[in-house]
C-alpha cells in the first residue's frame, strides 16, 4: 500500500455543514471525527465554541466557515465573523469569495476581501482556505486569476467548492460537480508552491481521496469520512476500530 491510515485520516476535513443538522448531530459528528483522528472538523459558526470543547487536547483542528455558502456578506462582516470564530476556538477558516465580484472581474474588491480576512486569520493564529465555488465560474480565467491572487496574498489553501453551490440546468434541475480533475490540476498549476489545495464536493471514496492526493491535494472536505477510513482499514488489513501502528510497514 502507498498510504497509512494516519495519512488518509489527516487529509480529511470532516464536514458538518448541512443546514438541517441539529446540535445533537453536530456533537456526534465531532466525536466521530475525534475517534477517527481526522485533520479538522468544519462546522457552522455558531457551533465553533462547542466543537472546541469537544476536540480540546486532540490533534483535530477546529474549522469554521465564513460567508457560507454564497460569499455575499460584506468584507467587514466577513472579517468580524472570522474574528469571532477564532475567539471561539477556530484555528482554520474556510471563506467563500464573493463570486459576483469575481465574475464581474472586480479584482480590486476580491483582492481587498481575501487580504483582509487572511490578515485577520494571521493575527489570530489561524490559517485561511479560500473557497472559489468553481461551479459558479464557467471559464478557467476566473479560477486562474484567483489562484494567482491567493498566492500573492499568501493564503494557506485554495479550495474548490462549498458542496452547496448548486447550478440550475436547462432542465430546471439543480446539480453541482464539485471537485473535478480539471479544476484540481488547474489550481495546482497556477497556485504558488506554498499554497495547498483542498478538494471538496463529490469525493466520497478512498480511491477518490487517493486520486486527488496524486494531483497534489493535501486536504479533502468530506462527509463520507467513515466510509473512506473504514475502506482504508480494510485494505490495510486492520479490523474496525483498530488503529495502525506508526511502525507498521504494511501501511506503505
Amino acid at each position: 500500500m502507498n498510504f497509512t491510515l494516519k495519512e488518509v485520516a489527516k487529509m480529511i476535513d470532516h464536514s458538518l455543514l448541512h443546514p438541517t443538522m441539529t446540535d445533537r448531530e453536530l456533537e456526534a459528528g465531532c466525536k466521530l471525527a475525534l475517534e477517527y483522528d481526522v485533520a479538522a472538523v468544519c462546522v457552522k459558526p455558531y457551533f465553533v465554541k462547542e466543537t472546541a470543547k469537544i476536540l480540546k487536547g486532540s490533534t483535530v483542528k477546529v474549522c469554521s466557515v465564513i460567508g457560507f455558502p454564497h460569499g455575499n456578506s460584506t468584507i467587514k462582516l466577513k472579517v468580524l465573523e472570522t474574528r469571532q470564530a477564532c475567539k471561539d476556538g477556530a484555528t482554520e477558516i474556510d471563506m467563500v469569495v464573493n463570486c459576483g465580484k469575481v465574475l464581474g472581474e472586480d479584482w480590486k474588491y476580491v483582492r481587498k476581501e481575501i487580504k483582509a480576512i487572511n490578515k485577520e486569520c494571521e493575527k489570530r493564529g489561524a490559517i485561511l482556505k479560500v473557497i472559489f465555488e468553481n461551479d459558479f465560474l464557467p471559464e478557467d480565467k476566473y479560477k486562474i486569476k484567483l489562484c494567482k491572487l491567493c498566492s500573492k496574498i499568501g493564503v494557506a489553501f485554495v479550495k474548490t467548492s462549498t458542496g452547496y453551490g448548486f447550478v440550475k440546468g436547462a432542465d430546471g434541475k439543480y446539480s453541482y460537480e464539485g471537485a473535478t480533475e480539471h479544476d484540481l490540476n488547474l489550481m495546482r498549476k497556477y497556485s504558488g508552491p506554498k499554497v495547498q489545495i483542498k478538494a471538496a464536493g463529490g469525493v466520497r471514496t478512498l480511491d477518490g481521496l487517493l486520486k486527488v492526493r496524486e494531483m497534489g491535494c493535501t486536504r479533502l472536505g468530506a462527509s463520507a469520512t467513515v466510509a473512506i477510513l473504514e475502506e482504508a482499514k480494510t485494505r490495510l488489513g486492520l479490523s474496525s476500530g483498530q488503529k495502525q501502528s506508526t511502525e507498521d510497514p504494511s501501511g506503505y
